[in-house]
């Protein structure tokens, strides 16, 4: 389609949005926030319809069926190209100016407009101009991330948002492209600096070099002032203005949220997405800050041959439910066509979604958590020995999350603990477990000695903590750790753990599993876990890898020993009678106890298999609950059903004929 220039300006002019927005409803800030929506498109020089399709009746037919607190629009993506008209930098040939119908119809209905906009990584931004690129290791500038030592940020960034915040009132920016993004920068301006700072010149390229710790704390202070001088810009000029940095403060930044980010957010994909939820959630119900996470409505290109596989509305319940049982909020991510259209079965699918999650919101939203097991999250470990300045870490985060896992899967209530809290927070668990890292430091270590002294119960699994803790585990470590093979006796088989082990000695701690070099339980026996006692409370020693072996396996009979290992050392609040599929979450809210059981059956794994459309259901299940007295009245959410029980000794039980996706045991 050919249009003059004239054409052009008159098709995507901006009627003024003040005049209407006295009669406006108020829209909720992001804290108040319950479930969004997402549309992004990456605007670029290729496309030629955009926002031919979207009207404001299909705007207002998705808010009617949807009914989000708010929806993500697209704005500017990796591409570097605004997706509108701009006066301060290169657009997409913008056919109808779509964000203008978002901002009209959703101010009309109440409902908050915040955009999508990538910050650090700009393809047409370095291409206009080289000199805002990342300088790599090897000297040459990088084609799509800028500099957080260039000009970029102020000489187009902020006009970019500036411009979008004028024009068409939004709420705030989702900005993409960033903590993840950001690259170490071998430019001229950045040298300087660390040399500056350091006296070290030229920066090192490798770990083997002299000053490469220093190096990559220097280059993520560098992304810290970036963040803070972008954000405290469009804070004066538009205060109320709300702005989330991608992955920002989750564990791919696991540092204290000192900086003026008004929300935590982060897009999960990819195969085994719950595995990865289960400990995402669980870390930001821990950090004081607004949070969500966004699902993806689809499986991608990159892992299949064929484009994007949508996801039926019950692989998103089930997504879904993992992150409410955690206090946080849900998003969903989809493309429109180019055209911008959404597809009424798509919006279908949200709509059932949506329904879902509201209906668990009152229960859900702003929960806060019932203390029980405790799992460290490590940042020393993931930034002294991870490969990048920040995450996504990859295999870095296995001892983590195959923790989580595995304890999850013997229907423990789990919380994640960040280092940076752990002196603030550790006594209010009955246990603390301290994964396979390679380094938490002395202050941790201290910390939770101390912790165990006072009556903690405390588990340090790998060789590295072993060493760590030796002074307190009744043990004497002999040699050096080796990589070894590994078979733990099971129930049935052998938990394969091979990887490196630090052979022991039991002194005066009690050896609680064994290990053998081979499938065979009659000879060549020693310890692979042992449990002392130390002051008021106990320390429990797994000698090898553990997180990061069932991360990649998920081997029954491994998760058996870590659950063997767990109760001998505390009774659980809550036992269950049922597959390791279930999933639970103690927590409070409003005064009500609340137990969350969250059917994970059949939860997608691999890509040969990208969706799911069927959740087989789980029951009977036998639930027994500690409270301590007697309930008052308990139901069966959502739907208020009275729940029939005994209560005996401190211990209410009941059993649930079915459990589908989601339904949680409330009392009083």
């Amino acid at each position: 389609m050919e249009i003059t220039r004239r054409q052009f300006h008159a098709l995507t002019a901006v009627a003024p949005l003040s005049a209407a927005a006295a009669s406006e409803p108020p829209r909720p800030k992001r804290k108040d926030c319950f479930l969004g929506m997402h549309f992004d498109l990456h605007p670029s020089p290729r496309d030629k319809a955009l926002g031919c399709d979207v009207t404001e009746e299909m705007v207002e037919k998705f808010l009617d069926r949807v009914n989000p607190d708010y929806v993500q629009y697209d704005y500017k993506g990796h591409v570097g190209y605004i997706g509108y008209p701009s006066e301060v930098s290169t657009s997409a040939p913008v056919i109808k100016n779509s964000l203008e119908i978002w901002r009209r119809v959703t101010a009309r209905r109440g409902v908050s407009l915040y955009i999508h906009f990538s910050g650090v990584i700009d393809h047409r931004a370095v291409a206009e101009r080289p000199e805002w690129a990342v300088i790599g290791a090897d000297g040459k500038p990088d084609e799509q991330t800028t500099s957080t030592f260039s000009s970029y940020v102020d000489d187009r960034m902020i006009p970019q948002l500036e411009e979008a915040i004028e024009k068409y009132g939004i709420d705030g920016a989702w900005v993409d492209g960033e903590c993840w993004g950001t690259r170490p920068d071998y430019g001229e301006a950045a040298a300087a600096a660390f040399k500056a700072e350091t006296g070290i010149h030229p920066p090192p390229k490798s770990p083997a070099e002299k000053g490469w710790s220093e190096w990559l704390e220097f280059s993520r202070e560098a992304f810290r002032k970036y963040l803070k001088h972008y954000i405290d810009a469009l804070h004066a000029f538009r205060p109320g203005f709300e702005v989330a940095s991608n992955w920002m403060y989750t564990t791919f930044v696991p540092e204290r949220p000192e900086l003026p980010v008004d929300f935590v957010s982060g897009d999960f994909l990819g195969n085994a997405c719950i595995s990865q939820a289960r400990l995402e959630s669980r870390y930001l119900a821990q950090i004081g800050k607004p949070w969500d996470l966004m699902a993806w409505g689809f499986q991608s290109a990159r892992r299949n041959p064929v484009g994007q596989i949508h996801k039926p509305a019950v692989q998103l319940q089930q997504e879904a439910a993992v992150l409410l049982a955690q206090g946080g909020g849900f998003q969903i991510y989809y493309q429109p066509t180019r055209a911008g259209y959404l597809d009424d079965r798509l919006v279908g699918v949200m709509a059932r979604v949506a329904g879902f999650c509201r209906e668990r919101q009152e229960l859900c939203h702003q929960s806060e958590t019932v203390p029980e097991i405790g799992v460290l999250l490590s940042r020393r470990s993931l930034y002294v020995n991870g490969p990048r300045l920040f995450g996504g870490w990859g295999d870095h985060l296995d001892p983590a999350r195959g923790t989580v896992d595995a304890l999850v899967e013997n229907h423990f209530c789990v919380d994640v603990v960040p280092d940076w809290r752990l002196d603030e927070i550790a006594g209010r668990y009955r246990m603390m477990v301290v994964p396979d890292w390679d380094d938490i430091g002395g202050d941790a270590r201290d910390t939770l000695v101390n912790y165990a002294r006072r009556g903690g119960k405390l588990l340090v699994i790998g060789a590295a903590n072993a060493a760590l803790f030796e002074d307190v585990l009744g043990a004497r470590l002999a040699g050096q750790p080796r990589n070894q093979p590994a078979y733990i006796p099971g129930r049935e088989v052998f938990a394969n753990l091979r990887g490196l082990w630090q052979d022991v000695e039991a002194s005066s701690a009690r050896v609680m599993e064994t290990r053998f070099p081979a499938f065979d339980a009659t000879r060549s026996g020693t310890p692979a876990a042992t449990l002392a006692s130390l002051g008021k409370g106990e320390v429990a020693a797994f000698y090898g890898p553990f997180g990061s072996v069932f991360a990649k396996t998920h081997a029954p009979e491994a998760r058996h020993a870590i659950g063997r290992i767990v109760r001998a050392m505390i009774s659980p609040s809550v036992s269950l009678d049922g597959p390791p599929a279930i999933e639970i979450a103690r927590r409070r809210k409003g005064g009500r106890e609340v137990l969350h059981l969250i059917n994970a059956s059949g939860m997608q794994i691999a890509s040969d298999y990208g969706v799911i459309d069927y959740v087989p259901p789980a029951g009977p299940i036998r639930v027994s609950i500690r409270t301590g007295r007697r309930p008052e009245q308990v139901t069966l959410e959502p739907g208020g059903a009275r729940l029939k029980g005994n209560w005996s000794k401190g211990v209410w039980t009941t059993t649930l004929d079915r459990l589908d996706i989601h339904t949680m045991i409330t009392w009083t």
